[in-house]
C-alpha cells in the first residue's frame, strides 16, 4: 500500500530525481519560466516554493539549505537579492502552472511553470481586458477640401518647422505661391 507516500517517482532513481529538481528549480529561478511537462512542473513547484522562503528569510542557515539545492552562486545571489524580496508581503503561492497542450512527439500534457508576477506579461494566455472592451466603430470623416490661402499653409509650414533658416521659408512661401498660381491657371483651363 502507498498511504502517505508523497511525490511522484517519474520512473527515475532518488539520486536522479533529486538532481533534476534541483536543476529545474535553478533554470527557474534563472529564467524564471521553463517549459516542462505537467507532472514535472506540480512536483518542482514544492521545490521552487521552499527555496523562495528560504530567501525571504535571508539568514545564513537559509542560505545553506538553499545552497544545497542550487549549485550556481549567481543564481543564489539573484535568490536571495531579486527575487525574494520581491515576495516579502506574499505568504506563498510563489510560482503558476499553466498547461499549453501536448507534446508532439508522445502527446504528453505540457506545461509552463513561471514565476508570479515577474518579467513580462503571460503571452500564452489572452488579456480579458482586450476581449472585453470592444471599441467602438470610428467613423470616417469625408475628405476635407482645401480651401485655404497659401499664406494659411504657409503659417502651418512655419509652425511645424521652427527650426528653419529665414531664408529657406522665405523659398518655401515662394514655391507655395507658384504652387497656387499653378493650379489656379489648371481650373480655368
Amino acid at each position: 500500500m502507498r498511504h502517505l507516500v508523497s511525490g511522484r517517482k517519474l520512473n527515475r532513481t532518488s539520486s536522479h530525481r533529486s538532481a533534476m529538481f534541483s536543476n529545474m528549480a535553478t533554470s527557474i529561478l534563472e529564467k524564471e519560466r521553463i517549459t516542462t511537462t505537467l507532472t514535472k512542473a506540480k512536483e518542482v513547484r514544492g521545490v521552487v516554493e521552499r527555496l523562495i522562503t528560504y530567501g525571504k528569510k535571508g539568514d545564513l542557515h537559509g542560505i545553506r539549505l538553499a545552497s544545497r539545492r542550487i549549485n550556481d552562486k549567481t543564481v543564489l545571489k539573484k535568490l536571495f537579492e531579486d527575487i525574494a524580496p520581491g515576495y516579502k508581503d506574499r505568504e506563498g503561492g510563489y510560482t503558476r502552472i499553466i498547461k499549453i497542450g501536448e507534446r508532439k512527439g508522445d502527446n504528453a500534457p505540457m506545461s509552463i511553470i513561471e514565476l508570479v508576477g515577474r518579467g513580462n506579461p503571460d503571452p500564452v494566455r489572452k488579456s480579458k481586458k482586450k476581449a472585453k472592451t470592444k471599441s467602438a466603430p470610428q467613423k470616417t470623416a469625408a475628405p476635407e477640401t482645401t480651401t485655404e490661402q497659401p499664406m494659411e499653409k504657409v503659417d502651418a509650414v512655419e509652425e511645424q518647422k521652427p527650426h528653419i533658416s529665414e531664408e529657406a521659408v522665405k523659398q518655401e512661401k515662394m514655391d507655395l505661391a507658384d504652387a497656387s498660381e499653378d493650379k489656379a491657371q489648371e481650373e480655368e483651363k
